[in-house]
C-alpha cells in the first residue's frame, strides 16, 4: 500500500506534485498549530505597507480545516491538475505554470479591486484565502478543454464536465484569451514569457492526434438529441 502511494506520488508531474505537497504540508502544519494561518492569509495592507509579499502566495496553499471539504479539493487538485499538466499542457510545463500565475493574479486582482468598491469592500475583505478558487479555476479550464467527458468525485458522483463549475471568472478569462481569442484574431495575448520558459526544461512531445482537435467528440446521444 505504502509503495503504491509512493509510486503514485512520484509519477505526478512536477507542478502538480509541488502544489499538492505544499498544500498538504501547510494545511497539516496549521492543523497541528506549527504554522499560524494568521501568517498566511491575504491582507493587502500587510503586503503593501509591511512588505509581506509571501501572503500573495501562501493564501493559495492553505485549505483550512482537514475535513471533507479538504479531501474534496485535494482530490480535484491531484486529479484534474494532473490531467491538465499531462495532457493539455504536455511538454509545456512553463505554459502550465504561467496559467496558474495568470489565474492567481486575476483572483488576487478581483479581491483587491473589490475591496476598494463602496458597499462591497466588507464582503471582499472576508475573502482571505483563494486556494479553493484557484483549484476550481483549474477544474474549469479542464472542463472547457474536455466538455463531453464525464467527471466523478471519489466514484460517488458523476457529472458532465461542461457544467462544473459555474461562473469561474479566472478560468474563463484564461480559456478565452488562450483558446478563443487567438482563433478570432490570430494573436495570442497570453504567450508565456521567455523568463518563465527558461525555468522549465521541457522535452519536445509529439502527440498523435488530428489537427485542430482539442477534445473528445460528443456522445452519440448528444449528436442525435432534438
Amino acid at each position: 500500500m505504502a509503495q503504491a502511494i509512493e509510486e503514485w506520488y512520484k509519477q505526478m508531474p512536477v507542478i502538480t506534485r509541488s502544489y499538492l505537497t505544499a498544500a498538504v504540508a501547510i494545511t497539516i502544519g496549521c492543523s497541528l498549530e506549527i504554522i499560524s494561518p494568521y501568517h498566511l492569509y491575504l491582507n493587502p495592507k500587510l503586503v503593501v505597507k509591511h512588505y509581506q509579499f509571501w501572503r500573495l502566495i501562501t493564501n493559495f496553499l492553505y485549505f483550512r480545516k482537514m475535513d471533507l471539504d479538504f479531501m474534496f479539493h485535494m482530490f480535484f487538485l491531484a486529479r484534474y491538475c494532473k490531467l491538465l499538466e499531462e495532457n493539455t499542457f504536455r511538454g509545456r510545463t512553463a505554459d502550465f505554470f504561467y496559467m496558474l500565475l495568470f489565474g492567481a493574479s486575476v483572483l488576487t486582482g478581483i479581491v483587491l479591486i473589490g475591496g476598494m468598491i463602496p458597499y462591497l469592500s466588507a464582503s471582499f475583505a472576508r475573502i482571505i484565502f483563494l486556494s479553493n478558487s484557484l483549484t476550481f479555476m483549474m477544474v474549469y479550464v479542464w472542463s472547457k478543454q474536455n466538455p463531453f467527458i464525464h467527471m466523478s468525485f471519489l466514484g460517488l458522483f458523476t457529472f458532465t464536465a461542461a457544467y462544473l463549475p459555474w461562473g469561474m471568472i479566472a478560468g474563463h478569462a484564461y480559456y478565452f484569451l488562450e483558446d478563443v481569442y487567438p482563433q478570432m484574431t490570430g494573436r495570442r495575448p497570453l504567450k508565456t514569457p521567455s523568463l518563465i520558459k527558461a525555468l522549465f526544461a521541457d522535452e519536445d512531445v509529439v502527440v498523435a492526434r488530428p489537427e485542430n482537435v482539442r477534445f473528445a467528440p460528443p456522445p452519440a446521444e448528444e449528436l442525435h438529441r432534438d
